[in-house]
């Protein structure tokens, strides 16, 4: 198996391997997000903010995951206030449960360390929530969610 970063060449791959793991997730594709995910990968792997993985075995792709960098106001428990978001973690099911999304984590985490943030977060889905409390991920209660309806 090859682990990679994403570039620009791959960004119609990120776009069908997301939709991939918002089904996976059990999320009904009820609308086309296809132009809004190109728009989405292209923005953000171009200024940076955002650091995708790719897993390939035989020249498939069969893992991902991705690093997005976010900038908050500083504060007493985070000086810089810059955060990272943990997002786009899937694994094709024929290769579950073989450490590949530890190893795609550790690599994430690494991408982090080297920019000097300190602080990461994520939103797990109930299959992936194990992977992330194994590696050290703990539960808070410091974010609340509010939906707008349009």
């Amino acid at each position: 198996m090859k682990y990679r970063k994403a570039n620009n060449e791959d960004i119609d791959l990120l776009v069908e391997l997301r939709k991939k793991q918002l089904v996976d997730e059990g999320i009904e594709p009820n609308i086309d997000i296809e132009k809004e995910l190109y728009v989405f990968f292209k923005n953000k792997l171009s200024d940076g903010t955002l650091i995708q993985w790719l897993v390939e075995d035989k020249e498939e792709i069969i893992a991902c995951g991705a690093v997005i960098f976010y900038e908050f106001p500083p504060s007493y428990t985070n000086k810089t206030g810059k955060k990272a978001y943990i997002a786009n973690m899937y694994t094709n099911e024929n290769y579950r449960g073989q450490g590949i999304a530890t190893k795609l984590l550790t690599k994430l985490v690494d991408e982090v360390k080297i920019s000097g943030i300190s602080k990461i977060w994520l939103g797990a889905s109930k299959m992936g929530r194990p992977v992330y409390k194994k590696f050290g991920f703990t539960e808070t209660d410091e974010f609340l969610e509010l939906n707008i309806i349009k």
